[in-house]
């Protein structure tokens, strides 16, 4: 199994340490879709400083999603804190399916109800700088996703 993604950004690279120990689902679909180019190319459409940047949705409304079923939720006592990797769903717990989010900041409000499937271990400045709203005005975007 694959063991980290790396996101090219506009701004640079960020590499995610893949954690199948805690969500082999949402890992494997993760890395499922990277290796299918899903995510070249689509934008992180929320991005709200002091919490987190949000991503993956190939329609770039936050309302989008791959052809592959929702996942079943794997939810893990693992904190949201900052660099934390984790899906974006709707008040369905078991309706994660490729959007995800990284953390800006503390955001362990989050805990137990989102499913944490990885963590940044290089270039979260790259994630910092992405440009900011609900959506941006000029959203960053995956230039490439890539497993390894």
């Amino acid at each position: 199994m694959a063991e980290t993604l790396t996101l090219t950004l506009d701004t640079g690279d960020v590499v995610i340490k893949l954690r199948p120990d805690l969500a082999p689902g949402h890992v494997e679909r993760i890395a499922t879709l990277a290796s299918e180019g899903f995510y070249d190319g689509v934008v992180f459409h929320r991005v709200i400083p002091g919490f987190m940047a949000q991503g993956g949705d190939p329609t770039g409304s936050g309302m989008g999603g791959s052809k592959l079923p929702d996942l079943k939720a794997e939810f893990n006592r693992e904190p949201h804190v900052r660099g934390v990797c984790s899906m974006a769903r709707s008040s369905n717990p078991n309706s994660a399916n490729s959007q995800f989010f990284i953390c800006f900041d503390d955001a362990t409000f989050l805990d137990g109800q989102y499913t944490v499937w990885g963590e940044v271990t290089e270039g979260m400045e790259h994630v910092d700088a992405l440009p900011k709203g609900e959506p941006p005005a000029k959203p960053g975007k995956i230039v490439k996703a890539s497993v390894s």
